[in-house]
């Protein structure tokens, strides 16, 4: 094996296109050069927004050349916005002491809680190595800039353990996913739920029906520039509700469908003639993820239906075999969303702060369990299923 090389880059341009997605593949939309540039390109990733590009390449060296081995999506971030494991408490901590908690590093598909590969690797063999050298340089990067930490968000199981292994500290949380047990409609699904839960989710659509909303399905290369202004509308208002304004904005949503069309489309819900809500999903050849809604005024069970009865439908209809929402959502259980653990590895600088925060997290992994373990025990599906 050659020497292994790591160099920051402020901007994924650097790497480009065929370099990056010919090592990290485009099966995973949140992954793929499209969706990391547009983000850059557009201004939602920036230092002025709290996200500086601060990617990692890895290059090994046989001779006087180099090959590009394995790429990590790598922020600086000045804030905790937009990244779905919270650590709001920490930097207060930080502060209450007279220290610094920001900048800090974090791996991440900005704005995007969907687990999958954080360290993407040309040969699979080279992962031990890649992760340990990785790891090693970012703590020192750190040192040298002053960062407080790094972060690594939602990565694979396998990348999380050897994370650990390099002394990143283990967090869990909890997401809900629906699984499609090759169910050959929507009304399989219903049927493999106890009675009870089956009714209700057939009352709840029947009261959208009975509101006189329909849906419509526009894939990515269809969807036009009046459909995005109208969506973009919708997604603001989930935010102003919430008194904030959303992390992204009209151009990157319009990049995504002129880049990447293939992997996405929206549901619109029709009153008549007008779209009073819309939903974007992206998707893989086995995944469906749900992401990004809003609506024009409050109807009742409009969002279950939108964000996840029409997802579901999608799933078995097109024979994919799961429906990553988003994060959080217990609502998502009677709906037949199963809670699936997620990771988080975080090494901190400072260590009476890592001390402390080893603690924290110890007890927060065991509350974790028994969390997953109580929700389990309220799925929906009947028992002789």
């Amino acid at each position: 094996m050659g020497k292994l090389e790591i160099v920051f880059v402020n901007s994924i341009a650097k790497i480009g296109k065929q370099a990056w997605n010919g090592i990290t593949g485009i099966e995973n939309p949140f992954a793929r050069y499209e969706f990391l540039w547009g983000l850059e390109e557009t201004g939602c990733t920036t230092g002025e927004k709290g996200w500086a590009p601060y990617h990692v390449a890895l290059y090994q060296r046989a001779t006087t050349e180099r090959e590009l081995v394995a790429l990590m999506p790598l922020y600086l971030k000045t804030n905790s916005y937009g990244e779905y494991v919270f650590d709001w408490s920490w930097a207060s901590a930080y502060r209450g002491n007279g220290l610094n908690y920001y900048p800090k590093f974090v791996t991440a598909m900005p704005f995007t809680p969907s687990q999958g590969n954080r360290v993407f690797l040309k040969d699979p063999a080279l992962a031990v190595p890649a992760i340990e050298i990785i790891s090693s340089s970012i703590k020192k990067e750190a040192e040298a800039i002053n960062a407080s930490s790094w972060h690594v968000l939602f990565p694979s199981r396998e990348e999380h353990n050897l994370l650990q292994r390099n002394g990143i500290e283990e967090r869990t949380a909890c997401q809900f996913h629906w699984f499609n047990k090759e169910y050959g409609c929507f009304d399989d699904f219903l049927q493999a739920l106890n009675s009870r839960k089956r009714k209700n989710i057939k009352k709840e659509r029947q009261v959208v029906i009975d509101q006189g909303i329909r849906f419509e399905i526009i894939d990515g290369g269809d969807i036009l520039p009046h459909h995005w202004q109208k969506f973009y509308a919708f997604y603001q208002s989930t935010y102003q509700m919430r008194g904030m304004h959303g992390y992204l904005n009209l151009e990157f949503f319009r990049q995504l469908g002129r880049s990447m069309p293939e992997q996405l489309f929206l549901i619109q819900a029709l009153l008549g003639d007008q779209c009073i809500a819309a939903a974007l999903f992206f998707k893989n050849f086995q995944q469906l993820f749900g992401r990004y809604w809003g609506s024009a005024r409050d109807f009742q069970f409009l969002h279950f239906e939108t964000c996840f009865y029409q997802g579901q439908e999608y799933c078995i209809r097109n024979g994919l075999r799961s429906f990553d929402s988003g994060a959080q959502g217990e609502h998502k259980i009677q709906r037949g969303f199963e809670p699936v653990k997620t990771y988080s590895n975080h090494w901190i600088a400072d260590e009476r702060f890592a001390e402390a925060i080893s603690e924290f997290l110890l007890e927060e992994r065991q509350y974790i369990e028994h969390y997953i373990e109580a929700a389990k025990s309220r799925l929906p599906f009947r028992q002789d299923g």
